[in-house]
């Protein structure tokens, strides 16, 4: 048995492009790419904080530092600059690989700088 399980994510990326034209995907600072374990051409998800809209896509590397995330193509409908996005990627693991399993995630300021990292998502209480 295999389960999908988060395997990294960019919590609150703020969207700094919307590029209709553009080929499609979503072009990330590479900096952020390699900060978070996702590669160039994964399939990635996105969740707009701002209107809920989520969408599949794959991720491009932009300029390292640049602070760069551009939703581009067809998706560029559902993400418009300034916008707080949740970037995530997935990974199917078997039984022996989730016993030491942890995901990496990323927490973004409204620049893309990155506040903290963590492994854990902390308990949700009352």
């Amino acid at each position: 048995m295999h389960l999908t399980m988060l395997k990294c994510k960019l919590h609150r990326a703020c969207v700094t492009h919307s590029e209709l034209e553009y080929e499609g995907s979503c072009a990330i600072d590479g900096h952020l790419l390699d900060t978070a374990g996702i590669r160039e051409y994964e399939q990635i998800q996105i969740y707009n904080v701002n209107n809920g809209e989520r969408f599949t896509t794959y991720a491009i590397r932009a300029q390292d530092g640049s602070g760069i995330i551009s939703v581009n193509g067809a998706a560029a409908h559902k993400a418009d600059p300034g916008d707080r996005v949740i970037i995530c990627s997935y990974v199917s693991l078997s039984q022996q690989e989730l016993a030491g399993f942890q995901p990496t995630l990323v927490y973004l300021d409204e620049k893309n700088e990155i506040t903290h990292t963590r492994n854990t998502i902390p308990v949700q209480v009352a």
